[in-house]
């Protein structure tokens, strides 16, 4: 299930990324793992919504995860 992660520039999404793929290894159903990845990516912006929040990082878990496409995604520019 791993996709090569270090070709993704922003450090949020990698982290969010990385992040998904090894709950899911480890076992945690997709909607646990989801949430801890919004939880994550709202640590390091706080100043987002929920709702931007759970839309970025499902926009990264689809992109990224589930149809494996390359190129870029919306988000933050870090």
């Amino acid at each position: 299930m791993s996709i090569e992660t270090s070709r993704i520039g922003r450090k949020c999404e990698r982290a969010v990324v990385t992040a998904y793929q090894e709950l899911r290894e480890v076992g945690q159903p997709d909607m646990q793992a989801f949430a801890a990845c919004t939880t994550l990516y709202r640590i390091h912006h706080p100043e987002s919504s929920i709702t931007e929040a759970r839309r970025l990082v499902a926009e990264w878990i689809d992109h990224h995860v589930v149809r494996k496409a390359e190129g870029q995604t919306p988000g933050c520019d870090c």
